[in-house]
């Protein structure tokens, strides 16, 4: 089974914020280096680069960021865009590389930045202006194609959980974010060392949040944010020379109702995960709604639900948000097995179950 050996991130910073003016190589170059350096590996080490990117339009930003990394040419860059769950799949990805003995060593993760996403335009066939939007859709069909706030809002409304239970997960992911020491995780760059988003919010502030729509508001809902996140996986031969690393047990992506994105991971995790005990598990936070819906139909205990924060109290970098949260089971995860799973627009859902070596 593939493993991780080492993982590493930036802070996450909201749009237009410190990180505003990096590209995305300046943001995933730093991260790539200090994984090697964390391993004592060597750039001629890796066999490949993938990255999880939903906002750069092309380019190939894996390639780029390879390059702008000092690895070897012959490592070629893939990258992937499957939305939120991208930054996941990529260590999936590179896990089924290594298990298939293509690879001894894959770098993967993700790398997002709001600030410098181009501008969208779509080319009118018959000659008239093109017409700016800012974001695709994720279905071929208009009325199965929600809005992320808007599907959310409609999954609070079934599920019957009220505006105010939403906003105390809110509170809860910003206290827990705030107690955590999560320096050994983060790469510092560009004077930015801790997750730039994270404050002392309390009910009464939670309350005064502005609406997005209907239950959802401005603190029940992740901040679109810059970041940069990747793991090293490796071989079992590679990992044995490593004292700790975690073990890949299982992952999976899977679709689900798009009208329902929010429980999209449900069926992945009941894939992965037969219900066994979880010392960590790290669910992404897109929506309050939405984690407190996956983490109550998965059957997953809340007490041992992202133990340092989510993305509630750090923001939403689409596509490293996944390989965030296996860089927190990296350093979080010091016995038996961890959880993650994101939910994706279009209805995509995505787990991984790791365990630490020798467990």
């Amino acid at each position: 089974m593939a493993q991780l050996i080492a993982a590493h991130r930036t802070a996450v910073v909201p749009r237009g914020g410190a990180f505003a003016r990096l590209s995305i190589e300046e943001l995933g170059a730093p991260v790539i280096r200090a994984c090697l350096g964390s391993a004592g590996l060597v750039p001629a080490d890796i066999n490949e680069l993938i990255l999880s990117n939903a906002l750069g339009a092309g380019g190939n930003p894996a390639r780029r960021t390879a390059l702008a990394a000092g690895l070897p040419e012959r490592v070629a860059g893939l990258s992937i865009d499957r939305q939120c769950a991208g930054g996941l799949d990529a260590i999936l990805l590179a896990a089924a590389l290594v298990d298939s003995g293509a690879a001894e060593v894959v770098l993967a993760g993700g790398v997002e930045s709001y600030s410098r996403r181009p501008m969208r335009l779509a080319t009118d066939p018959d000659g008239g202006p093109p017409v700016a939007y800012d974001e695709a859709p994720f279905t071929p069909w208009p009325d199965r194609n929600p809005g992320m706030a808007e599907a959310a809002d409609a999954l609070a409304l079934r599920l019957s959980i009220p505006r105010a239970a939403q906003e105390l997960w809110a509170v809860g992911s910003h206290a827990k974010a705030l107690a955590a020491d999560l320096g050994a995780e983060i790469v510092p760059l560009a004077g930015q060392a801790r997750d730039a988003f994270t404050r002392s919010l309390t009910p009464a502030l939670a309350a005064r949040a502005p609406v997005v729509v209907g239950s959802i508001t401005a603190a029940t809902a992740a901040v679109a944010a810059d970041a940069a996140a990747f793991v090293l996986v490796a071989s079992d031969r590679m990992a044995a020379r490593f004292a700790r690393s975690l073990r890949i047990v299982g992952g999976a992506t899977l679709g689900a109702d798009p009208i329902e994105p929010g429980l999209a991971p449900l069926a992945a995790i009941r894939k992965v995960w037969d219900g066994g005990p979880l010392a960590m598990a790290e669910v992404m936070e897109a929506y309050a709604v939405q984690a407190m819906a996956v983490v109550n139909g998965a059957g997953i205990d809340p007490a041992r639900v992202n133990l340092g924060g989510g993305a509630l109290a750090r923001g939403h970098p689409i596509g490293a948000s996944g390989a965030i949260l296996a860089v927190r089971l990296f350093h979080g995860l010091r016995a038996g097995r961890g959880l993650a799973a994101i939910a994706a627009a279009g209805g995509i859902g995505t787990a991984l179950l790791v365990e630490v070596s020798g467990a």
